[in-house]
This record gives structure tokens, sequence and C-alpha cells, in this order.
């Protein structure tokens, strides 16, 4: 299988990228600067720039293109959410355009979502509505809905994506830093739940759900729920570090503004990956200990 990434470089991107290599496919990257490697593909997805004859030798496309939501010290003002929507549905858009006038579409789009779709509350399965109400599923059902136009032969997954659990970069990796510094603990009062889902486990499903050809909405988290204080314990446990610092919400909102904080951090929904499951797919990281365990192993490596 030929597949065309855009995201690439990234935490996720990367390891899709060697998931799909050790399977036998075929990858090419799309890049925003000057092609560097035959594997390569100029776009400027701001200006909406992508030549359609890119999907002549392409079965397949992975978009996980986009900002990160928390960029300290930048805030939720308006010209920053404004760049949050355009490096997801600008992008997004660009290449369902470029689909469209495509001679020979590819088979499979794959488009990144993200738990955000649902909103709060919970157990949400890939059946459940949009809730609304926030900035970002607000952003995840535009996003979403900016895929659906993709060409009809091209069948579409959104993918709706827990925290991840990897070594670096996301929500995660924020966490990561205080406590290997021995100064983590809980945010607010760690109740809330986050969907989680290990690294390996996050480019297999990809891999997954592009061998089997699912399309429609995908929720890419772990069958076991978790609540932050759990999350924290056990990554303070495999790291070796004491966790008994917590950050009042308070903080939270007064560090990183009121909406970003509510929204990413002390936000609680649970989901049900209800499509992987139904479909045979097998996880290597079920259990939140045993994905803390290979997060400290990666930490151990760098």
């Amino acid at each position: 299988m030929r597949v065309l990434v855009s995201g690439a470089s990234g935490m996720v991107g990367s390891a899709l990228r060697a998931a799909l290599q050790q399977n036998g496919h075929q990858i090419r990257r799309l890049v925003r600067r000057p092609v560097q490697a035959p594997e390569e593909v100029f776009w400027n997805p701001a200006e909406g720039d992508l030549h359609p004859s890119v999907f002549d030798d392409v079965d397949a496309v992975v978009n996980l293109s986009g900002s990160l939501v928390i960029q300290p010290p930048r805030r939720w003002t308006r010209s920053f959410i404004e760049e949050l929507y355009a490096s997801r549905i600008g992008s997004t858009r660009t290449l369902v355009e470029a689909m469209q006038r495509a001679d020979a579409p590819p088979a499979m789009f794959l488009s990144q979502s993200g738990k955000d779709f649902y909103g709060e509350g919970g157990e949400f399965d890939e059946s459940s509505p949009h809730q609304g109400g926030t900035v970002l599923s607000d952003l995840c059902a535009r996003w979403e809905a900016t895929a659906q136009a993709a060409p009809a032969v091209t069948e579409t997954a959104f993918l709706r994506t827990g925290i991840v659990f990897g070594p670096r970069g996301g929500a995660l990796g924020k966490l990561l830093l205080p406590i290997r510094a021995g100064v983590g603990g809980r945010l607010g009062d760690g109740r809330q739940f986050w969907p989680w889902i290990a690294l390996p486990d996050l480019s297999k499903a990809m891999l997954f759900i592009l061998e089997n050809r699912i399309s429609g909405p995908v929720n890419l988290s772990a069958p076991q729920h978790a609540d932050v204080r759990t999350i924290v314990a056990e990554l303070g446990r495999a790291l070796h570090r004491p966790t008994v610092l917590p950050v009042p919400a308070a903080l939270l909102k007064l560090a990183l503004g009121r909406a970003p904080a509510e929204e990413v951090l002390l936000a609680s929904t649970t989901m049900r990956p209800a499509v992987l499951l139904d479909h045979g797919f097998d996880f290597d990281y079920p259990e939140l200990a045993d994905a803390a365990d290979w997060v400290a192993e990666e930490l151990k490596r760098r």
C-alpha cells in the first residue's frame, strides 16, 4: 500500500511511518519546505496548494496536521483559536479539494479528530452524538465535516483520538516534565477521566483501519478507563518518582487561561473503542500500568 501522510514528522506521524514501513507499505510525506527526498511531496495548506496528480500513485491518505492546542505562554486569544482552526480545517480542506480534482482519488482517507468531539461525560461510543458547547468540540465537528467532503469513492475514517501515551509531545508530554522532576501530582481534584492510548497501539490501530478498510468515526482509546489521579500515580510508579504535589485547578486556569485549562486538562470524558473491538483489534497495551511502564522504558532509551 502506498500511503501519503501529512504531519509525518510529529510524534504520532513518526510512529505511523515506522509501523507502515515495518509492514511493507510505502510512505510519501507531505512537507511545507523544498523537497529533499524522493518520498517527499510539497504542499502549502495555508494557500490551498496541492497538485491533484500526487494522488495518481497513492492508495491512502492519513491527515495528522494540526498545531498544538496548548502552547505556553500563548493564550487562547481570538487569533490563536483562528490558528487552531486553520491548521486543522485548512489542511483538511486542501487535501479534500485536491482529491476532488484528482483523476484517481485514493481509496482510503484517515483524518485526525479527537475525543473532544463528544464533549464531557460518557461512556461514548462511535454512535454517540456531538454535544458541542466548547471550542474543541466545535473544532472537531467542523474538522470532520470538512473531511466528509472527500470523493464518494474514497472511504473516510475520522480518528477520534484520546490522550496519547508517548515519551514526548502532547498533553502527556507536559505532564511528564514535572513528574520526572519529582514535583508532579494530580491536576485539579484528579477525578476527571482522560481517554488514553499508548503510542504503539495508536499507530497499530491506524494501520489496522487502513488494512481493513474501516470507515466512519473510530474511537482511538484503550478499553480501560482511568482518571487523572490514577494516570499520574501509575506514571510516578513507573518512573520511580513521587506524585504528591497537586496542581490546583485555579492555578491551571491562571497559568494557561480558563478555557484551555477547563477544556484540555480538567474536562472529564470516557469513551469506548467499540469499532476497533468489534473488528477484533488486539491492543498491546490495554492496561494503564503496562502503558506507563512502556513510557518509562522509552524515556530510559533517550
